[in-house]
């Protein structure tokens, strides 16, 4: 069974006219990286943003499953403690909220959904220092509100952060690699392949092809137009940087 399985879904902002993503299907096994790739404008991130349910974009047809479950008309919440995970191209801040405290009551959510005991306090703590090391986030900036202040790349961390603490069935993330420098993005990299297993799942969303080069995908996809209009290997990432999107566009515009 799929892990994630996208049937013909059109999507839009909320109270546009006009669809963004005008019959996406995808389908995702346990274990698999997928990334997504296309020029701006494409659909990516409402892709990323539909899936997690975000209330200003709108499903307008279409069906989401995750783990066999149809979870279309889910809230963000409820899709969160059954295992999606969003890491965001633009981190919100969110002052008077430390990561410790966001993170507790997020893994407590997730405990009391599964009918599990929650960690406590210390316990929960010594999980916490370990993934802020295993991140390398500026220990002190644990102690500010959310993403209150932090750069670009340390935002970006901190997403890193939660993903790791949060354990997430499918991680679905969206222009993480923006903006990042090198170490940062190498560091993104390599929390990804550590959490990489046979349950946990990816969906890599990318305009640029150089986190593939650290993060080696199972299947990539050309999205234009609100479609896949191409699928294949890593190696479609590497010919798309040489190439780029001209010729996806033509073939979405003579669709």
């Amino acid at each position: 069974m799929p892990l994630l399985e996208v049937k013909d879904i059109h999507a839009r902002v909320v109270n546009a006219d006009k669809s963004i993503l005008q019959g996406l299907s995808l389908s995702i096994n346990p274990g698999e990286v997928h990334a997504i790739m296309g020029p701006n404008g494409s659909g990516k991130s409402t892709l990323a943003n539909v899936l997690a349910g975000r209330p200003d974009y709108e499903l307008t047809s279409g069906e989401i499953r995750l783990a066999g479950e149809d979870i279309s008309a889910l809230l963000p919440e409820e899709r969160a403690v059954r295992g999606l995970f969003l890491a965001f191209q633009y981190p919100a801040e969110i002052p008077g909220v430390r990561p410790w405290q966001f993170l507790k009551a997020s893994v407590d959510a997730i405990a009391e959904y599964r009918g599990e005991k929650k960690l406590g306090v210390r316990e929960f703590t010594k999980v916490f220092e370990q993934a802020v090391k295993e991140v390398a986030i500026n220990p002190e900036l644990s102690k500010r509100s959310l993403n209150e202040g932090f750069s670009g790349g340390e935002k970006k961390r901190n997403e890193m952060l939660q993903m790791k603490i949060l354990q997430p069935r499918l991680c679905v993330m969206d222009e993480t690699d923006s903006g990042l420098d090198i170490d940062a993005l190498k560091t993104v990299a390599a929390i990804v392949n550590g959490m990489r297993s046979p349950e946990r799942s990816f969906l890599i969303v990318t305009h640029y092809q150089r986190i593939l080069e650290h993060v080696t995908p199972d299947f990539v996809h050309i999205l234009v137009g609100g479609r896949i209009v191409k699928s294949g290997n890593s190696q479609l990432a590497r010919e798309l940087e040489k190439t780029g999107y001209e010729r996806f566009i033509k073939v979405a515009a003579g669709a």
